[in-house]
């Protein structure tokens, strides 16, 4: 299976965010999207997840050589800001979410085992979901999200809340739905996306371009994607990665 971006043209009044965007995403890999601070990563994971209409151009999926219009039902997408109900709690959402979805489900589990698998701990589970950090808060949006195993999975600035042990076990997670879904995900962290990609794409001017699978781990990958999202040879402009300066939203 295959998604398939072709010529997507996306605008927000005169300005162009999206032009004539193409490439095509295989299932099995994870691929990491970076791109300046307002390129358009955003609007390019709620084109794909039916969230925006797109100006024209195609968004497919492809499987067995042939194309074909999707539901956003085939779209998981996780925010970078959580949105759960502030009256339930977290083994109540999930459990409602299960309850929901569980004929899409392949190997349904019980509330506690999902939570256990994101490191909700017992005595969270039964708080209510307003009470929970943003870190917690995302926790159990990803793991809704993956519950269903979409064929399509959109991680928008994932980890970022995250500390060093929940980040490990969130990265596990994404690499265990890889083999069955298509796995984009937005950074701004070159370390993360060296850690988990298998390939990277880079969104600038509103085109998506590959970039060179044999590079991702060399010493010059953070050179030569400073390079790319530069305006001007030899002159990187400002916030293309973490290291450079922070992300904020587009």
């Amino acid at each position: 299976m295959e998604l398939i971006i072709k010529d997507v043209v996306k605008t927000f009044d005169d300005k162009v965010i999206l032009d004539e965007a193409s490439f095509q995403f295989e299932k099995g890999k994870i691929y990491g999207l970076l791109g300046r601070n307002g390129a358009g990563k955003t609007t390019l994971f709620n084109c794909i997840s039916k969230d925006l209409s797109i100006d024209s151009g195609t968004i497919q999926l492809e499987e067995d050589m042939e194309a074909y219009d999707f539901s956003d039902l085939d779209v998981g997408l996780v925010h970078a800001t959580p949105t759960l109900p502030d009256f339930m709690t977290g083994y109540e959402f999930i459990k409602f979410f299960i309850d929901m979805n569980k004929e899409k489900m392949p190997n349904v589990r019980t509330p506690d085992e999902y939570l256990a698998k994101v490191g909700i701990k017992k005595e969270d589970r039964h708080r209510l979901l307003k009470d929970y950090s943003h870190g917690m808060k995302n926790k159990v949006q990803m793991i809704a999200t993956m519950m269903v195993q979409p064929p399509v999975l959109l991680l928008d600035e994932p980890l970022t809340s995250f500390d060093v042990v929940a980040a490990h076990e969130m990265k596990e997670l994404i690499l265990s739905i890889k083999k069955d879904s298509v796995v984009i995900f937005s950074t701004h962290i070159l370390q993360l996306a060296q850690d988990l990609c298998d390939e990277i794409v880079v969104l600038h001017k509103g085109k998506l371009t590959g970039f060179d699978p044999n590079k991702i781990h060399t010493n010059s990958f953070e050179a030569d994607i400073v390079a790319m999202l530069s305006d001007e040879e030899g002159k990187p402009q400002d916030a293309v990665v973490e290291v450079i300066g922070e992300s904020d939203d587009e």
